[in-house]
């Protein structure tokens, strides 16, 4: 007689799948118990759990969280419980379509993710979906934001440290004169640049950029473009030079004054974490003299407030 070998993951997840659905049974739910569970299971993981409650109950973890949670923390744990390429196909088909479309949260997704983040994103939303990711970004934006967002979903790119010089002074020279040096702006050309070119690549040009003509390309983007147009080719260049840097900013941002943007917080946190989470608290601790762990204590509250910080400090 064999004896069946189950995989020390799948058991776990089992497990897992059973403390999940005792945490749901009675009068309320044990959020406490879900959060320690889901919140500290890696994407694989939390594939296998997902796989596991539909095999033992009947039914999707995701309908059952939905109905067992509520507010920003139903939010956060829906979007937690995918792995990444998923989850940032979910965060964009939501921010192109519905009744109210959001671009600014499209194009942060996009346009700071690297070109093999976003091939894999893609196939994803295809497959999930049944439209192409350039299809809702044709029907959503227009101009040289679509031009742009299109080039950029559409390019392979290089994502090595190295650079070509001589290619880098060139690009440095054509947004120059592309830009500052002209009544109106060469649009193609900051689109050319941004989309075919690696972030070493940017990045070496945007150092080139201040040390020749004594101001920076950020500030040149800024005098030369606006509106979602700006804001994309913003995002490619500031997560080109520093992502952990750029995304440590939006949370920054996110926190401050009053009430709190907990979409943008939600995202951010959520889709950071497996990606380079210590790198935005470094960045963070750095630029705000304080560490994110306590900014989102002083701006959150509940379980929702427990969730983030297992995320972001895992041995808060």
């Amino acid at each position: 007689m064999s004896t069946l070998i189950v995989p020390p993951g799948l058991l776990s997840a089992r497990e897992d799948a059973i403390s999940l659905h005792k945490a749901f049974k009675g009068l309320g739910c044990d959020k406490g118990k879900v959060i320690k569970i889901l919140a500290h299971r890696d994407a694989t993981q939390r594939a296998f759990i997902q796989r596991e409650y539909k095999s033992m109950y009947g039914e999707d973890l995701e309908h059952r969280l939905r109905s067992e949670l509520s507010g920003d923390l139903e939010r956060a744990a829906l979007l937690w419980i995918y792995g990444p390429a998923e989850r940032d196909a979910l965060i964009v088909r939501k921010a192109l379509s519905g009744d109210a479309i959001h671009l600014h949260s499209a194009i942060e997704v996009i346009c700071s993710r690297t070109s093999s983040q976003i091939q894999a994103f893609k196939q994803i939303y295809h497959a999930k979906f049944g439209v192409t990711l350039e299809n809702d970004i044709n029907l959503c934006m227009q101009g040289d934001l679509q031009k742009l967002v299109l080039a950029y979903v559409g390019k392979i790119r290089y994502e090595g440290p190295g650079t070509d010089h001589i290619l880098v002074e060139n690009d440095t020279k054509d947004l120059y004169k592309a830009g500052e040096t002209r009544l109106g702006t060469d649009e193609a050309a900051f689109i050319r640049v941004f989309t075919e070119r690696s972030s070493s690549h940017l990045a070496a040009v945007a150092s080139l950029y201040e040390r020749i003509y004594g101001s920076s390309l950020e500030k040149a983007v800024k005098s030369e473009t606006s509106g979602m147009f700006e804001f994309a080719l913003l995002t490619i260049l500031r997560c080109a030079m520093n992502p952990a840097k750029y995304f440590a900013k939006e949370l920054y941002k996110a926190m401050k004054g009053v009430g709190t943007d907990d979409s943008t917080l939600i995202r951010i946190v959520v889709s950071r974490t497996e990606i380079d989470m210590q790198y935005i608290k470094a960045e963070y601790q750095k630029e705000y003299g304080k560490s994110l762990s306590d900014a989102i204590r002083s701006e959150t509250s509940g379980h929702y407030r427990d969730f983030l910080l297992s995320l972001v400090d895992p041995i808060h």
